[in-house]
């Protein structure tokens, strides 16, 4: 049937454009954004696992920071223990040099002397971002010998959230404790028992004190020689402890990749498709317009039946 009150044919034909119309703004927009869910409106699911791990990465870019700034620390104190067993094997050498009959103690003590303070310097200056590993302070308020370094951060089924930590034990790796306990390596006391019988340690012994004998110095070779061999150990732990850090580092790098990789392929447009789709959706807008045209003009029709 023919009427000029409802023209069915263009009703479809505008319903027809009204939806190419649509779909080409959404193409259309995914194209500008290069994004298929750019909002929760497009898919509300999709967009909230996105924008939560969006959050988790970017904690997961500070643990990152955190590792670098642990690493550093690592390095400074396996740098600082390296530096301070060169000196120690000095002092060993110049205590084997004192036990040599004749020789001029008070010079080769002077050396030691010199030594020592090289010693103490090393671990003073052996400071990342206000904490040293190698001189400590015990007796200090709050003090911990467990230095924690955040290592992750972690996400567990149910939504709770938790941040991992790299923790390094500083009670083997202290040169120095300064709260007078005396407890670092190259501070903790020892008492020699040959005729001088003096208490002392690494850091302040003495070859000129009194009634020093030969015994005196074996003893404080061999109180060398174990502080050597503590350091040696501590200056592998450091070095352990750096490698573990690095290769946390790594391992977090790829974590993000591989998030940042998931979130591409829940919201990211494929741009190959999107482009395909645009130049028809163009193409059914250029024959949506023009049936549009053809349905209004058939009213116009009608007319000359009245000629």
């Amino acid at each position: 049937m023919s009427s000029i009150m409802t023209n069915s044919a263009a009703m479809t034909a505008l319903k027809t454009l009204q939806a190419t119309n649509a779909a080409l703004e959404t193409t259309q927009a995914r194209i500008s954004t290069g994004l298929k869910v750019g909002e929760a409106a497009d898919n509300a699911a999709y967009w909230s696992i996105a924008t939560t791990m969006r959050s988790d990465n970017k904690a997961l870019g500070t643990v990152q920071d955190a590792l670098g700034l642990g690493a550093a620390k690592a390095d400074v104190a396996y740098t600082g223990m390296n530096s301070a067993i060169d000196v120690v094997d000095e002092i060993k050498a110049k205590l084997v040099a004192a036990r040599e009959p004749g020789v001029d103690k008070s010079k080769i003590q002077s050396e030691i002397g010199e030594l020592q303070n090289q010693l103490t310097s090393i671990a003073t200056s052996a400071s990342f971002s206000g904490e040293n590993w190698l001189s400590v302070d015990s007796s200090v308020a709050g003090y911990s010998a467990t230095k924690e370094i955040v290592g992750s951060f972690n996400r567990a089924a149910d939504g709770t959230v938790s941040v991992g930590t790299v923790d390094v034990d500083t009670s083997s790796t202290k040169l120095f404790d300064a709260s007078g306990t005396a407890s670092g390596i190259l501070d903790t006391n020892f008492t020699t028992t040959g005729g001088g019988a003096v208490t002392v340690s690494v850091s302040d012994l003495d070859i000129t004190a009194a009634n020093i004998d030969e015994t005196d110095l074996d003893e404080m070779i061999s109180a060398v020689d174990g502080a050597i061999a503590s350091m040696t150990t501590a200056a592998a732990d450091l070095g352990s402890t750096k490698g573990r850090i690095d290769m946390q580092n790594d391992f977090v790098s790829n974590l993000m990749d591989s998030i940042e990789r998931g979130i591409g392929t829940l919201v990211d447009a494929d741009m190959t498709k999107e482009s395909t789709r645009l130049s028809a959706l163009q193409t059914q807008q250029q024959l949506g317009t023009q049936a549009l045209s053809i349905a209004n003009g058939s009213a116009q029709s009608i007319l000359s039946l009245f000629r």
